[in-house]
This record gives C-alpha cells, sequence and structure tokens, in this order.
C-alpha cells in the first residue's frame, strides 16, 4: 500500500470514528433533554421568614445571634465561630453537656479577631487563640462515636472549672476542619454522606416562633427559643407547620429535612439562671407532642419540637429572608 493509499484509508476510518462520536453525543444530548423535560418542574411556595440566626459555638453554650453566617455542609459560620465546634469533655475525653452541668448554658464563647473570648457569671473573661497547634490533640467521644478536638489549654481548662463550680476537672476542645467529622448513629444508615462536629444529630436546627408561642399557651410560665438551641428561627408561618417543610430554599441555601428533633431532660434546663427543674416544659410536650407509633423505633418517648436539616446546597442566609417550600 503506497502513502496515497494509506491517507486515503486513514481519513475514511477518522470520519466514521467522527460519525460514531457525534451520533453519541447526539444520543446523550437527546437523553439530557429528554431529562431536562420529563422532570417535574419544582413548585415554590412562601412559608415564612427568618427572624433569627442562632449560632451555639460552645455545645450547651449560650447561643450568638447574628445577621447573617453562612451555611456549610457542616453547619452555620460566622466569621471564627462555628456551630458546636467547642466542646466541654472531662478528664478522659467524655463530653459535658448542660444535661450533665447545668450551668453551661451561661457560659458564652465568642471569637473577636482570632481570639477566643470565654464570659461566665462572676467570671473575668479568658481570651486565648482560636488556633493552637502545639495543643495537644484529644479523643473524645460524643454519644459513643469517637471524634478529636484540639485542647485548649490548662488556663480554658481552670477557668471552665471554676465557672461550673465541679470538683471534677473539665477540659475545652476545639474541632479543626481538618479533622475527621462525626456520623451520628441515628440516622447513619438513612443518611451515610451525613456529617456533624459536635451537634447531637443534625448541622441544622430549624423551629417557629409560633411553635414556641403554642408551648407557652400551655405552661405556667413562657418559654423562649433560646431554650431550645434552634439555629434558623422562622416567623410569618402557624405553629408546626415546619414539621411539613421537606425541602426549604432560604437566600442561597438549600435545606433537605432529616427528621424531628427529639427532646430531652435539657429543655428543662432554665438558659437565663442554669437550674434544671427536671419536668417543665418537658411533660407538657410529651403531652401532646409525641410521635407516631410507627416512628417509636427512632423518636421512642422523646416529644418532638422543631426539624433538623441537612444542607444540600451551601451559601448565606440573612435575617429577614423570605423561606419557601419546594415540592416536585
Amino acid at each position: 500500500m503506497d502513502l496515497r493509499e494509506l491517507a486515503v484509508n486513514t481519513l475514511a476510518q477518522n470520519k466514521k470514528v467522527a460519525l460514531l462520536i457525534g451520533g453519541a453525543g447526539v444520543a446523550v444530548l437527546g437523553l439530557g433533554l429528554g431529562y431536562k423535560y420529563l422532570r417535574k418542574p419544582e413548585k415554590v411556595v412562601r412559608v415564612g421568614v427568618v427572624s433569627q440566626i442562632l449560632i451555639h459555638p460552645l455545645k450547651s453554650g449560650k447561643a450568638v445571634s447574628v445577621a447573617l453566617a453562612e451555611c456549610q455542609k457542616i453547619g452555620l459560620k460566622f466569621g471564627e465561630l462555628q456551630d458546636r465546634h467547642w466542646l466541654v469533655v472531662t478528664d478522659d475525653g467524655h463530653m459535658v453537656t448542660g444535661r450533665q452541668e447545668p450551668r453551661l448554658v451561661l457560659v458564652s464563647l465568642t471569637c473577636e479577631g482570632v481570639q477566643v473570648c470565654l464570659n461566665g457569671p462572676n467570671m473575668e473573661e479568658l481570651r486565648f487563640p482560636v488556633k493552637q497547634p502545639d495543643n495537644p490533640v484529644i479523643d473524645c467521644r460524643v454519644f459513643g462515636a469517637d471524634i478529636q478536638g484540639r485542647d485548649c489549654g490548662d488556663e480554658a481548662s481552670r477557668w471552665l472549672t471554676r465557672c461550673l463550680g465541679a470538683e471534677k476537672t473539665f477540659r475545652l476542645v476545639h474541632f479543626e476542619h481538618q479533622m475527621k467529622p462525626r456520623r451520628p448513629t441515628e440516622i447513619e444508615p438513612l443518611f451515610p454522606q451525613y456529617e456533624v462536629a459536635y451537634p447531637d444529630v443534625g448541622p441544622v436546627m430549624l423551629l417557629s416562633e409560633a411553635s414556641v408561642k403554642n408551648l407557652s399557651s400551655k405552661l405556667e410560665k413562657d418559654v423562649t427559643v433560646e431554650r431550645f438551641r434552634p439555629n434558623i428561627v422562622i416567623s410569618d408561618c402557624e405553629a408546626f407547620d415546619e414539621d411539613s417543610w421537606e425541602e426549604l430554599q432560604i437566600g442561597s441555601v438549600r435545606l433537605q429535612r432529616v427528621m424531628s428533633c427529639g427532646r430531652c431532660i435539657f429543655t428543662t434546663v432554665d438558659p437565663e439562671t442554669g437550674i434544671i427543674n427536671r419536668k417543665e416544659p418537658l411533660e407538657t410536650l410529651k403531652s401532646y407532642r409525641l410521635c407516631k407509633p410507627s416512628e417509636k423505633h427512632i423518636y421512642k418517648s422523646s416529644p418532638l419540637f422543631g426539624q433538623l436539616h441537612t444542607v444540600e446546597k451551601t451559601g448565606i442566609l440573612q435575617v429577614g429572608d423570605v423561606v419557601y417550600k419546594i415540592s416536585r
């Protein structure tokens, strides 16, 4: 075969390949367009307005109210403050919450620049760097799961131990971005890719003002949203409307409901005094907010109040954002 014949044959083969590739491309494009037009269009319904955004940097500590926040897969962030990224632990690394130490709700952890600020009743403010790379990393236990935390130092440990008035020693740890988050065991079979730092279950908890008002109407003394530690508070809706919001769009953020928030003895701690009464509002919630019989294997005897969400699309949340329910 001479060079001319070789060139002609090669050109013919290339044309066949080009036709095959072009045909495959058209087929893929056709499938894509078909999927686009076969998909059910989204229906968007206004259901409320964001009235508060609350970040709880310290697990069981005071909330920090912010006008806007970055909504990441792992939860809310404002500057150096990230939701439930600091944790009080015992000497052997087991978590300590307001269930065991009710006065924790009086402890405020905030950040100014690259400094952490700890404040509490009758305590002088303590400041230390957010990043302390020379401090040891502690292996911690949160609801039976292993997770790491960077020790915040002996001074923070002494401050917390004095503030809580306990005989045992407490330490403060910080979850850093390079550490491996944990998967809540309660829902791992349903959402295997769903991870958090130190929250109980979900990265975002949502509650409506109307639901809190409904509960208060059944109590001798009103309660506030702070007692239930939500991240996003919604106004301009009816009580418990949030129970039916499976998918939400808020600003540029897309949230997907995971489950209801089962409530425990922690709700009986007064966020203003740090005193636990072990009765209300938990008993009243149990009188009318228990789960369906078919859900008892999930919630057991815990009353349901508020909704836990995963973050399907990250972005910025702001107070005043309209909340839209998405359905198909």
